[in-house]
């Protein structure tokens, strides 16, 4: 905690020097102006905040900043914590309830998405490989099964981060069947993954169901469900697409699904995001257009005890962990964000639920010596409110990853303010292109965790984590700026 006494002293002071020089001029700390729900903080005028960093140091303006904001009607009620540190004299600069454990909605992604760079390496890659069984006539006609060798990859036939669309995978893999002069398959198409297992999972406790640009729906249609005992349907676009997206929850059957469609009366129509099950059927489909007939059927083969001997035709591969993990923190991609979990569960103890991948990563922060103090890791996108961190944890966590080899990778996946992802809305001032952080927000939480470049080129970490504010997030967002602002001067 910083003793803000002598610096609130020190201003008083100041300002009785300058009453005579300007005819008005005063530090006003808080204003009942607040009250009317403003959306700028009012600090000093600007005569007398010019003077302030003539006479105060940059530390000093950090620590009365942060006492304006325990008075301000804002943040006075809420529960939050801030810490700017030091990582080359491991020393804290400035701190407010450092030592308090907070949700930290998305930049629980900053432990997810490190473990995996951690365990996997920045280069690793999802291969999705297609492969037949049986031999090939001179007629072209295949007598065996074709397979779909699936590996977990989070992002199949999703355009992120580079990935293909199950089109283009489907023609790479007719391109495949034409090289193999394959023109009829008396067979099944196979698909054969045993990770994710139809990428139905048990949500964690304390979810928030609703939430930005992701949203979990109950398989099947709603239909049948009562609208009174529902979640609100809501319509929402996002900052990354003129696209509208619907939300629906249901607090009865917790299983993630996607919205394909919305009916418009009361309902939605869902289906099962089963990536590898939807890339065989379009694949099933194009064959018979192109004139491959196809005389089986798409079956899955989850365990094969005798397994037959096969040939491989085509092997997709998905980008790197590396892509991945900057799409993930630029747009805070949750089901990125689980499905990497998962992963890095299954690269450890052969099983893809979401518990393993809780047990890794907890396991991997010990083993990095994380400040376990006040941790809960619930989820590995950050939508469950049981998760809990300290700001001087994720700091010191942060500084840690600065002399790890793929600290370059994990930090230009970070937005960076004023210009990408999540934070290009934010310090489009001062701080443009000098705060590189992950955004957090739920209802009613804002959080912000990541490395500040100062103006005379020194690297601190920061956390600042806000629970429990009045007013809106736009309020709670333009505070935080005017907190960091003075850092960039340290």
């Amino acid at each position: 905690m910083v003793n803000f006494r002598k610096y609130i002293s020190g201003i008083t002071v100041l300002a009785t020097g300058f009453f005579f020089a300007q005819s008005t001029v005063s530090t006003v700390l808080y204003s009942q102006a607040y009250d009317n729900q403003k959306s700028t903080l009012n600090l000093p005028s600007p005569i007398t905040s010019a003077v302030e960093k003539t006479i105060l140091s940059p530390k000093e303006l950090v620590d009365i900043n942060v006492n304006t904001m325990m008075t301000d009607p804002v943040l006075k009620n809420a529960n939050w914590g801030f810490v700017v540190y030091d990582p080359k004299t491991k020393k804290v600069i400035s701190s407010y309830n450092e030592n308090t454990p907070l949700v930290p909605a998305s930049t629980t992604k900053l432990l997810t998405t490190e473990t995996a760079l951690n365990m996997l390496g920045e280069n690793y890659r999802w291969i999705t490989q297609l492969e037949y069984s049986g031999n090939i006539d001179e007629n072209g006609v295949l007598n065996g099964n074709l397979y779909i060798i699936g590996s977990g990859d989070p992002s199949l036939g999703t355009n992120k981060a580079g990935a293909w669309s199950y089109r283009d995978i489907v023609s790479d893999f007719v391109g495949g069947m034409s090289r193999e002069g394959i023109k009829k398959v008396n067979g099944d198409i196979i698909i054969q993954t045993a990770i994710f297992k139809g990428n139905i999972s048990r949500l964690p406790e304390n979810v928030v169901w609703l939430e930005n640009n992701n949203y979990y729906l109950p398989v099947g249609t709603t239909k049948e469900i009562n609208p009174a005992n529902e979640k609100l349907i809501v319509k929402k676009g996002n900052s990354f697409s003129v696209e509208k997206k619907y939300f629906y929850v249901s607090p009865y059957v917790k299983q993630i699904v996607y919205a394909d469609k919305y009916d418009g009366e009361g309902y939605l129509t869902t289906r099962l995001p089963d990536a590898p099950a939807y890339l065989a059927n379009t694949f099933r489909t194009t064959l018979v257009k192109s004139g491959i007939a196809v005389t089986g059927k798409v079956t899955p083969k989850m365990t094969d005890a005798n397994p037959e001997t096969r040939k491989m035709i085509s092997a997709y591969k998905s980008p790197t962990l590396g892509d991945i993990i900057y799409y993930t923190n630029q747009h805070s991609d949750n089901s990125l964000a689980e499905a990497l979990l998962k992963t890095v569960g299954f690269q450890k103890l052969g099983d893809q639920t979401t518990e393993s991948g809780r047990i890794v990563v907890t396991d991997h922060l010990k083993e990095s010596n994380f400040d376990l103090e006040g941790l809960n890791y619930m989820d590995g996108s950050g939508l469950s409110r049981s998760n809990h961190v300290t700001p001087i944890s994720q700091v010191k966590f942060l500084t840690s990853l600065m002399d790890e080899k793929y600290y370059k990778t994990y930090l230009n996946s970070l937005p960076v303010g004023g210009q990408s992802g999540t934070l290009k809305r934010m310090f489009l001032g001062t701080g443009n292109g000098q705060i590189f952080a992950k955004t957090g927000t739920l209802n009613k939480v804002k959080t912000l965790a990541g490395y500040l470049k100062t103006n005379s080129g020194r690297t601190l970490v920061f956390s600042l984590m806000v629970n429990n504010y009045a007013g809106s997030v736009d309020m709670v967002k333009k505070r935080m700026e005017k907190l960091l602002e003075p850092a960039l001067d340290l």
